[in-house]
């Protein structure tokens, strides 16, 4: 038997899915999410993100392939392994004319604890939400923000060791997107292994110590956070040109200069080069800048750039 407390949080080898339309939305999948981990999932819609997350959660089911959750085998030991294993989906799917007290304790009696435990537990998950003055409110009454923590509550409600986020913050405003981040980064600091799938990629940089970008059914890249942002090591900027461009542009060794259009240069230079030089080559050449702006955030640009390479090749 696996030992439970060496194994990862979550090992997938090799998953295939092919719909019953015949869309192959998995070719191959692999990768190891290590328990403690906080893990960003990422990828464009249409990338496979939503049938990984379904297959892990024993929700949708696979082609072929493995998954264990804690070493635990996902088909031979479906519900030991459901057990380790807490989700938040997306859409908003508990029942708005019920009390958050009575949703998550409803919610862990489908899971065999008992209603005297729930209880108890349940107060504890709606304090650490913000949630206990409103326990006794009717749900269609909380804001958006609450409502997206009682979900969290809800699945928090099993003590899973895995909790897996799909698109937790979509649609939520700043403020409420940055409340949810302090909740999720205390309820990992406790224990819980993280799993987080998300379009926004300034959540998934300040939330994330390792990722994988998965498109077109591909893991396309995975790695630390800070390991796969170092590969990137450049910056981007527009720069916007008052009058002509001349015919040549200047040569700036390490960097590439392009022209956007007729106002418009883009220029892409190591991280660690002086914007002096760049300058200095555009004053020798004739050319004015009238303002600069950067071009992108560096997830942003490792995310186009992993995705686009996919396609190219």
């Amino acid at each position: 038997m696996t030992d439970q407390s060496a194994a990862p949080a979550l090992r997938v080898r090799e998953l295939h899915k092919t719909y019953g339309n015949g869309v192959e939305a998995l070719k191959g999948v692999s990768l190891e999410v290590q328990a403690g981990d906080f893990y960003a999932l990422l990828g464009p819609n249409g990338a496979g993100k939503s049938t990984l997350i379904g297959i892990v959660s024993s929700l949708v089911n696979k082609t072929s392939g493995t998954v264990e959750i804690f070493g635990i085998d996902l088909v031979r030991q479906r519900s030991l392994a459901m057990r380790q294993l807490g989700l938040v989906p997306q859409e908003i799917n508990f029942n708005m004319f019920e009390k958050p007290l009575d949703i998550c304790v409803n919610y862990a009696g489908f899971y065999g604890i008992p209603r005297r435990q729930a209880l108890a537990r349940a107060e504890q998950v709606l304090k650490e939400a913000q949630l206990w003055d409103k326990a006794d409110k009717m749900s269609r009454t909380l804001s958006g923000g609450m409502k997206r923590r009682l979900m969290i509550a809800r699945a928090m409600m099993t003590a899973p060791k895995l909790l897996i986020l799909d698109e937790p913050t979509a649609g939520v405003d700043i403020e409420i997107r940055r409340g949810m981040w302090k909740t999720l980064k205390e309820i990992n600091a406790a224990g819980t292994t993280i799993i987080l799938t998300t379009h926004y990629l300034e959540e998934a940089e300040s939330l994330c110590r390792n990722l994988a970008i998965i498109d077109h059914g591909r893991i396309v890249e995975q790695g630390p956070m800070k390991s796969l942002l170092a590969k990137l090591d450049v910056e981007g900027f527009l720069f916007d040109i008052e009058g002509e461009l001349p015919e040549l542009l200047p040569q700036i060794p390490g960097a590439t200069l392009q022209v956007a259009d007729a106002h418009t240069l883009d220029l892409e230079m190591p991280r660690a080069m002086d914007l002096n030089r760049v300058f200095a080559a555009f004053d020798a050449a004739g050319i004015r800048v009238r303002s600069m702006r950067t071009k992108s955030n560096r997830l942003e640009e490792l995310f186009v750039r992993m995705t686009t390479r996919e396609v190219q090749e």
